[in-house]
């Protein structure tokens, strides 16, 4: 694991002034120390790093978190914490209070008297929104399983089909092909449905004459990609073309115009101005995208709330899209990394409008 993120969480810490933060949140916990166990806390101070877990993991744990001290832990792992505490002369412990029930911080708080518990805030989640080469490289090869995902099920695609059993095709794809699993529920949505943003599969059967909405992606490598495509089974009426044209209008503008510097809310700014010029703002309810990475929902977020600056390696989705209840609805969604003069875009499938006959 890179020695940077213990050394930009240590930083943190001497910039709050506190001795020590616990890090309790399952991802945070794989990203800081690159231990994937099922159960685990990290204690991180100026110059120790700590690793609790149990029996289970006492071979796994050194292995794949080598820059900790590995500390097995018995019935409660409060204890050892409060054991490692008192050796180190702790007086201030952050914990992840976003991660934490007000059950559970009373708890610690009565086996760790005499220690001053603060909340650190999402310090974890805000390293990780800068992701580093390594990373992307992952990134990377997540979204091109989505691409050729997609790639593969246009090929299968025809009417008679149930929703479900184009979700299952996607899934098997992506598993077989490298994928740990899926990163979300797929999303297949066609005729009327369509205009549910997220509409699960179901068990509706695939017509002539109606969009069918697939969004998904792969959890590869501990990453996640997310794709939305929206392709026509049989002839489009001239409002299908139209609905079709201005998502892509609003989404390739956006992404051409995503800089480092905006915040989440001024690129949101971009797709949703050209949706309402064509009369259609109230139908585009959702945020224009959000960050990804190790969890499907990241920060930043490119919404009308995104106060978020924009900086070169965080990624995110560009998702505008529009819904018409009754008649169904267009989502289309890329993965892009901020770069130094833009956006490096990291989903290649094709986004022309695709009509199966």
């Amino acid at each position: 694991m890179d020695n940077q993120r213990l050394a930009k969480l240590r930083a943190l810490l001497e910039e709050n002034h506190t001795d020590a933060i616990l890090v309790t949140h399952a991802v945070n916990r794989k990203y800081v120390s690159g231990f994937t166990g099922s159960s685990g806390m990290l204690l991180i101070t100026a110059d120790k790093a700590l690793l609790f877990s149990d029996f289970r993991y006492r071979t796994q744990a050194p292995i794949q978190a080598p820059s900790f001290e590995f500390i097995e832990h018995q019935a409660n792992p409060i204890d050892a914490i409060r054991d490692s505490a008192s050796v180190l002369h702790l007086s201030k412990i952050a914990f992840e209070a976003h991660d934490v029930s007000f059950e559970t911080y009373s708890s610690y708080t009565r086996q760790l008297q005499g220690i001053e518990l603060v909340p650190a805030g999402k310090w974890i989640e805000q390293l990780r929104m800068v992701k580093d080469q390594d990373e992307l490289v992952i990134m990377r090869e997540a979204a091109g399983l989505a691409d050729r995902t997609f790639n593969h099920i246009i090929g299968l695609l025809k009417p008679g089909m149930r929703e479900m059993d184009v979700a299952l095709e996607i899934e098997f794809y992506m598993r077989h092909h490298g994928a740990t699993s899926s990163s979300f529920e797929t999303i297949v949505a066609s005729g009327e449905r369509s205009a549910l943003p997220h509409g699960v599969a179901s068990d509706r059967i695939l017509q002539y004459g109606e969009y069918v909405k697939m969004d998904f992606g792969a959890f590869y490598q501990g990453y996640c990609s997310d794709i939305t495509r929206t392709v026509m089974l049989g002839k489009p009426t001239d409002r299908h073309l139209d609905i079709y044209q201005i998502v892509l209008e609003a989404q390739q503008a956006t992404l051409e115009g995503i800089r480092p510097g905006m915040t989440g809310r001024e690129a949101d700014a971009i797709a949703r101005n050209i949706i309402t010029k064509h009369g259609y703002g109230e139908l585009f309810g959702h945020g224009t995208g959000h960050g990804l990475g190790m969890e499907i929902h990241e920060s930043p977020r490119l919404s009308l709330t995104g106060d978020t600056i924009l900086e070169p390696g965080m990624t995110v989705t560009v998702e505008p899209g529009i819904y018409i209840a009754g008649f169904g609805g267009v989502r289309i969604e890329d993965d892009v990394v901020i770069t130094q003069a833009g956006v490096d875009i990291l989903t290649h499938a094709p986004k022309d409008f695709i009509v199966i006959d």
